[in-house]
């Protein structure tokens, strides 16, 4: 019997792309935010949006790692594009930020793909508790690279941190920098509508959630994973357009 595939197409000028696959995909139920986006298959595709323009922000300090010796070239050529897909993803100590990275190590990233881990913060305090925090940050981001390297050999690694007021926007800011090609959050699990609202007039309804921000405004494709409950299995994948698509793998 044939493999099936479900195209997702996000809507926008027409860029170069890349494909991020899903593999051993079996179910599939979603909350669609526009029209039906097509028949349910094996493997659902995703077609990225790459932004042509690498802007300099100020948005954020960015940090690199040490042992990133070469910048990577973004350009547009038949040499860069060989080089696979630059997928970014947001992490921190969090369950959250955990499965996001393992859904993304399993399912989208290849071989030939840079995966760029970043830890985003907002502005620490020049004392000994940011410099605790700044050392936590580190080692999380160093564990989290090990891992990518032992599910995914071959595949280069840079970890950054990045420090903002706004960390929606330093992150969205960062991947349009860097031309990322595919942005991955974690998402926690969503609380009551008054327990939102709360949140909102706690923070002076100056800044919603990070994630949705960043699903909102980011130029390339952006992707927010959930574990789904343990007793169903899977994630549930929030996007621009499909709110909560569920993925049984």
């Amino acid at each position: 019997m044939g493999k099936k595939y479900v195209r997702l197409c996000f809507g926008g000028r027409p860029r170069s792309s890349g494909c991020f696959r899903v593999h051993s995909l079996q179910c599939i139920r979603s909350k669609p935010r526009s029209n039906s986006f097509g028949s349910v298959g094996q493997k659902a595709e995703f077609l990225s949006q790459n932004s042509n323009n690498n802007i300099a922000t100020d948005t954020g300090t960015l940090a690199r790692d040490d042992d990133e010796d070469e910048k990577i070239s973004t350009g547009n050529n038949g040499a860069d594009q060989s080089m696979g897909n630059k997928i970014m993803i947001v992490v921190d100590s969090s369950l959250e930020a955990k499965g996001a990275l393992d859904w993304a190590l399993s399912h989208t990233v290849q071989s030939q793909d840079t995966v760029v881990l970043l830890h985003a913060t907002k502005p620490s305090k020049q004392d000994l508790s940011g410099k605790v925090d700044n050392l936590r940050a580190t080692e999380v981001l160093h564990s989290m690279k090990n891992t990518c390297e032992k599910k995914k050999p071959g595949v280069k690694v840079v970890i950054e941190m990045l420090q903002g007021k706004e960390r929606g926007a330093a992150i969205v800011e960062e991947a349009k920098r860097q031309s990322v090609s595919l942005l991955v959050l974690g998402q926690k699990r969503k609380r009551s509508i008054w327990w939102s609202i709360m949140r909102r007039w706690s923070r002076n309804g100056l800044r919603g959630d990070v994630v949705e921000y960043c699903i909102e405004n980011a130029s390339c494709m952006t992707i927010a994973v959930r574990r789904k409950h343990k007793k169903q299995g899977g994630y549930l994948i929030t996007t621009k357009r499909h709110k909560n698509f569920w993925l049984l793998a």
